[in-house]
């Protein structure tokens, strides 16, 4: 049995996240070390992060192990944590120290605690009274004696710095130093809470009882879009909060976070802890190691939040949960969704897995009674979910080189005298998805990469998809040297927005594109913007299927809605219901009933008539049953193994090599498909070649996939990265 204590002297293995994948051996420093202790410790020259994982094993020269440098002053890592890291990867087949990479991803973990000015109520009064002082000392009021800092208490009082800095002066503020990273403000579960419908309240009672069990369980909170899942579910926090538990909450998209932080400080009187790449590298500290002190009782972030270190978790809520955003794609590749599911059964929490689109997943998991399931049929308050047609674009009359259809034009004018908002969704960024010559046909592709590159003209600049590289737009052609004849080919969001432009001279036209945004601030504020009524129509992307709420949307039409139903991806149906439901509940969200127009070219597509019949359950019904039939997840196990290198020719060696090579696979009764060169064969320079493997549902394929690929010995640039239920296949 491993010590929980270890003596100065006392051998202790130590993982660290540098890329060794094995413990090292150190001695316990002067005045020892817990099981679990953050440590400093040498490493050739360097000085690296570490935690003490258990007893040292003792095969090594004594007097050569050098000491533990320090314990660093944060909480150790609990037992269910590092349970958590060996599991998730076991299933990823992940080296630990990546994954231990994962749970250390703050700055200046290793630093003495760092102070900063605050400022508090005083006792004096001021020599005289203005409306922005008045405004200042109200502020401090309300607040029960709160320290804020400067930038924070100016904010919050809508007044300039100068003003606290003179009541300082006067005593009325108190100016004093504070540690920087300070605990959260208590969260007050029985705040704000808002009248619940009877299917809220219903849902909401079945998720709190769920959570007085203190066991580990899973729920799917299915509801139409607008039917107020968010308030349930902030009902469930709320229940964990009273029981003195922390709760994690997952969005997909950081631009969904301005909204939904202002949702929970209604609701709860403070800001809960945020956890996402938009947060300062100050504030990240500050929230890994509150959390780890139990001195931040919420977190909203995004999927790598699960790895923070929690001291006692309750509850993981995982919002729009069928989003693919939640699957990681480079480095360690793991879902989110699922390791929520792997921790909360770790801690003995709940999880909540919300939706209006849930994945099939999930689905098939409710079916085979492993996940409870509630569902929410109905919008909350006035509002109703919005009439759905096709428009058959074969049958309108629609110029070359135009997109928006006559029935949708005369639906959008409807909207603007009425002084409504319209919204056209494309799933295309950029202005053009190809640039192409017209004297010689060739398409502008990227130089790293074999992927087209997408015109964006409000920069008059290329941009690869893939790796972001950039070019200045041509204007000649670098195959043919003519001048004049590149042209772009097919629609994307900035193009479209110049026609509509045309379309509509007077609207206000507005582009919400991730990559047209400089910061997540930027963004967050421009959406804040036009849900304020900042625009007559609006034209976005994937970004605005997600969470958004503007009340005066009343028309949302498709552009290309069955897009996504090209290619050969085994979830492109799931994906294009997913998402056209998810983007069509975008409209009529308040008093005005709301209309959903797709364009579509196969009107008769079984995935269309299911959108717009709505009729979900026998979409999924039928979806299940042909997956099953396959063989392919979730009622079968995949895995994809990228190989890459700079030189083709070795990558493709390899492949051929592994596929040969495949007797641990075909042990358990799986199949090799591949080599084959991956669809965007070419990324940064480096030649990709993937293999897919195909499995049973009970097949021990991790332990197959770890023999099978410890055959073969990586020279050079190879690279090979093992993706356990692969979401994409690029």
């Amino acid at each position: 049995m491993t010590a929980e204590f270890f003596h100065e002297g006392e051998l202790v293995a130590v993982l660290t996240a540098q890329p060794i994948d094995r413990f090292l051996d150190y001695k316990a420093p002067v005045g020892g070390c817990h099981l679990g202790a953050f440590v400093e410790v040498p490493l050739g020259p360097r000085k690296v992060l570490g935690v003490v994982w258990r007893e040292g094993a003792g095969d090594y020269d004594y007097a050569k192990i050098r000491p533990v440098i320090r314990v660093l002053d944060v909480a150790p890592m609990r037992d269910e944590m590092k349970e958590f890291l060996t599991r998730a990867a076991d299933y990823t087949l992940t080296p630990m120290s990546a994954m231990l990479r994962l749970a250390t991803r703050a700055p200046g973990l290793g630093d003495a605690p760092s102070m900063r000015k605050v400022y508090r109520l005083g006792t004096a009064d001021p020599d005289r009274m203005t409306p922005a002082r008045t405004k200042v000392l109200e502020v401090l009021r309300d607040y029960g004696g709160l320290s804020f800092t400067l930038g924070e208490l100016a904010e919050m009082a809508g007044v300039g710095t100068s003003v606290v800095k003179g009541l300082v002066k006067q005593g009325a503020v108190l100016e004093e130093d504070s540690p920087r990273d300070m605990p959260y403000g208590a969260l007050d579960a029985d705040y704000g809470g808002k009248a619940l419908s009877a299917d809220q309240a219903a849902g909401a009672e079945v998720l709190r009882a769920a959570l007085r069990t203190d066991k580990y369980g899973t729920t799917l909170l299915k509801g139409v879009t607008g039917s107020g899942k968010t308030e349930v579910y902030l009902e469930a926090v709320a229940e964990c909060l009273r029981m003195g538990r922390q709760a994690l909450v997952l969005l997909p998209e950081i631009a969904l976070s301005g909204e939904f932080i202002t949702r929970v400080e209604a609701r709860f009187g403070m800001k809960p802890a945020e956890w996402h790449s938009g947060v300062t590298m100050t504030e990240r500290r500050r929230c890994w190691r509150m959390v780890g002190e139990g001195a931040a009782q919420m977190v909203v972030g995004a999927r790598s939040a699960l790895f923070l270190p929690f001291q006692n978790l309750g509850l993981i809520v995982v919002d729009e949960e069928h989003d693919t955003s939640y699957k990681q794609e480079d480095g360690v590749l793991y879902n989110a969704r699922d390791m929520a599911v792997l921790r909360a059964a770790i801690n003995g929490a709940q999880v909540v897995l919300a939706s209006a689109t849930p994945s099939l997943e999930s689905w098939a998991n409710v079916e085979a009674g492993k996940y409870q399931r509630l569902v929410l049929n109905s919008r909350f308050g006035p509002a109703v979910m919005p009439e759905m047609t096709a428009i058959d674009m074969r049958v309108e009359d629609v110029p070359n080189g135009k997109w928006v259809s006559p029935t949708l034009r005369d639906g959008i004018t409807d909207r603007l005298e009425k002084g409504q908002q319209s919204l056209i969704f494309l799933n295309r960024r950029g202005y053009a998805p190809i640039t192409l010559c017209r004297a010689c046909g060739h398409q502008i592709g990227c130089d790293h990469c074999d992927a087209r590159m997408v015109e964006h003209r409000f920069q008059n600049r290329l941009m690869c998809h893939q790796c972001g590289e950039t070019k200045p737009m041509p204007t000649v052609c670098p195959h043919c040297e003519v001048e004049g004849k590149m042209s772009p080919v097919g629609p994307g969001v900035e193009r479209m927005a110049e026609e509509v432009t045309a379309l509509f001279p007077e609207a206000r036209v507005v582009v919400l594109s991730s990559d047209l945004y400089g910061s997540a601030r930027a963004m967050k504020a421009h959406i804040e913007e036009i849900a304020q009524g900042g625009a007559d129509i609006i034209i976005g992307t994937q970004l605005v299927a997600k969470g958004h709420n503007f009340p005066n949307l009343t028309l949302v039409g498709v552009i290309d809605a069955d897009l996504g139903l090209q290619g050969s991806d085994l979830r492109a149906a799931e994906r294009t219901f997913q998402l056209m439901r998810q983007v069509a509940g975008r409209a009529g969200r308040a008093e005005v009933a709301g209309a959903a127009m797709l364009q579509t070219f196969q009107p008769e597509h079984p995935v269309i008539r299911a959108i717009l019949a709505g009729d979900e359950e026998s979409f999924w019904a039928a979806e299940a049953a042909e997956r099953k039939a396959a063989g392919v997840p979730p009622y079968g196990r995949m895995a994809g193994i990228i190989l890459s290198s700079t030189n083709a020719q070795e990558v493709f060696d390899l492949g051929t090599d592994m596929a040969r090579r495949d007797g641990p696979l075909r042990k358990i009764g799986a199949q090799v498909f591949g080599p084959a060169p991956a669809p965007i064969a070419r990324v940064r320079g480096r030649h990709r070649v993937r293999l897919l493997v195909k499995a049973d549902k009970a097949a021990p394929l991790q332990q197959a996939l770890a023999e099978w690929a410890g055959q073969f010995r990586l020279k050079g640039e190879l690279r090979m990265a093992i993706d356990i239920d692969p979401q994409s296949f690029y």
